[in-house]
This record gives structure tokens, C-alpha cells and sequence, in this order.
């Protein structure tokens, strides 16, 4: 497992760090639209953590803000609103560390909450990104326990399992390769999931 005091610092706080790792995974989406669509989607993950800014537009324009800010203003996509000037000094909140009990802990209470809200979703359009990025984000946590090996396939069914049936992905979806994961990530320790872990299983990468 990697720490959070072993992570990159949260730049906005009070969206967790689940958000801030969605924004970073679309910010290496290639395509424009797709990555537009991506944005849209964590976006309305921000308005429904603060219920009282849908229908408001002046409210909408500061989640966009926040947004920017978390992608350190490197995030190139069409905003309905426009691109606030960088500032500096931005100080993030401190956050509580959820608490609860979860069936694959190593996926952790955001995962969940991210998939009780794609359930909600109504726009199948972004229900997919969302799925999509909620798919790669659990692949990102399963190699914070097991860096050598990863079945996709698992966690397909995991997520489904999770959802209810209900979160589908495309046919087409391809998960982000595990070499980009590792990458971004080259100190991250390895450590043990607890009792039996230890044996060699093979899993398809």
C-alpha cells in the first residue's frame, strides 16, 4: 500500500484525492472530446459533493475553477466557462480518512462512492467516461499492492459485482497499460495484502 504522506500532495482538499487522481487520468486522455467528456463527468462528481451549486451558475463557474486549479491549469478542453488565471499559495484542506468497512479494501470507500454516484448518472454518455475512469482507477489501485501482475478481468467483474450489474463497460474500452501506471509511480513500495498473499498466483496481465 502507498501512504498518502508517500503521495503527491492534495492541491484542493476538500474533493479527496480519488477526484484529484480522475483529473490526472484525464489529463492524459488524448483525444479533445473524450478528454472534454471526461472533465464534464468529474465535474458533476464535484456538484453532487456540494449538492447546493446544481442549477447555479455563478456556483457551476467556481467547480470549473477548482478544476483547473487541480489540474495546475494544464487542462485543455471546452469549458463552458472560461479558463481562471493560476494562482498561487493554494492551500488544501485536511480531510478525515474515510472509515467503514469495504468488502476489497484495497479499492477503498472513494471507489465505492464513485460508483454508487455513476449508478445515478443518467446521460449514458458520461455514465461511460465515468465508468471508464472509475475501471482504470481501480487497475491503479490494484497495483498499489500487487506491482507485478494485474487481472483485468477481475476487475471487470469486481466492478460489476460493486455496481450491481449496472456499470457496464464499452467493448471497445481498453484499460490505461500497466507500464504507464508503474511509470508515473516508480517509487511506490510493495506490500503485502495480508494472510496468504504471499503465494505465487498467476494472473493475466
Amino acid at each position: 500500500m502507498k501512504y498518502n504522506t508517500e503521495r503527491e500532495p492534495l492541491i484542493l482538499g476538500e474533493y479527496g484525492r480519488y477526484l484529484q487522481e480522475m483529473v490526472q487520468h484525464t489529463l492524459s486522455i488524448e483525444d479533445r472530446v473524450e478528454r472534454t467528456k471526461a472533465a464534464k463527468s468529474i465535474v458533476e462528481v464535484m456538484t453532487t459533493m456540494n449538492p447546493s451549486y446544481k442549477g447555479n451558475d455563478e456556483l457551476q463557474q467556481k467547480l470549473w475553477d477548482d478544476l483547473h486549479v487541480i489540474a495546475k491549469y494544464q487542462m485543455d478542453v471546452d469549458s463552458p466557462y472560461p479558463v481562471p488565471a493560476p494562482k498561487e499559495n493554494v492551500q488544501a484542506e485536511k480531510i478525515d480518512y474515510p472509515k467503514g468497512d469495504f468488502k476489497y479494501r484495497h479499492y477503498g470507500k472513494s471507489i465505492e462512492d464513485l460508483i454508487a454516484y455513476a449508478r445515478t448518472m443518467e446521460t449514458e454518455e458520461e455514465k461511460q467516461a465515468l465508468t471508464q475512469m472509475i475501471a482504470n482507477l481501480m487497475k491503479r489501485s490494484y497495483l498499489n499492492y500487487n506491482r507485478d501482475s494485474v487481472n483485468e478481468e477481475m476487475i471487470i467483474d469486481q466492478l460489476k459485482e460493486m455496481s450491481k450489474g449496472e456499470l457496464k463497460l464499452a467493448d471497445d474500452f481498453k484499460f490505461q497499460h500497466t507500464n504507464d501506471i508503474l511509470a508515473a509511480n516508480p517509487k511506490r513500495p510493495v506490500k503485502s495484502m495480508g494472510k496468504g498473499v504471499g503465494k505465487k498466483r498467476k494472473w493475466k496481465k
